[in-house]
């Protein structure tokens, strides 16, 4: 699983990058900070687009980290808790 959170000024810039984390399975947690799980081969996937797409536009000013958090153990807390669990509704 990959955590992606990012700080970009450019309002256009902002906004593809958002639609293309989207796009690719990854889920809103809060305004700029996202969470992908998926395959290795998504998430490899993923990441080359970053580079290849996006890297070169980045100002001094941009910031975007990726926490791969595949082997670390989480506790979520609040409305976190609820997105990992099976709910039925009738």
């Amino acid at each position: 699983m990959l955590l992606i959170s990012y700080d970009i000024k450019d309002d256009k810039l902002r906004t593809s990058f958002s639609k293309m984390l989207t796009k690719n399975g990854a889920v809103r947690l809060q305004y700029s900070v996202y969470e992908v799980n998926n395959t290795d081969r998504v998430l490899n996937n993923l990441r080359i687009m970053i580079d290849d797409m996006f890297a070169k536009q980045f100002d001094g000013g941009d910031s975007v980290i990726i926490f791969d958090v595949s082997t670390v153990k989480l506790k979520k807390y609040g409305n976190a808790i609820h997105r990992d669990t099976d709910i039925v509704y009738f």
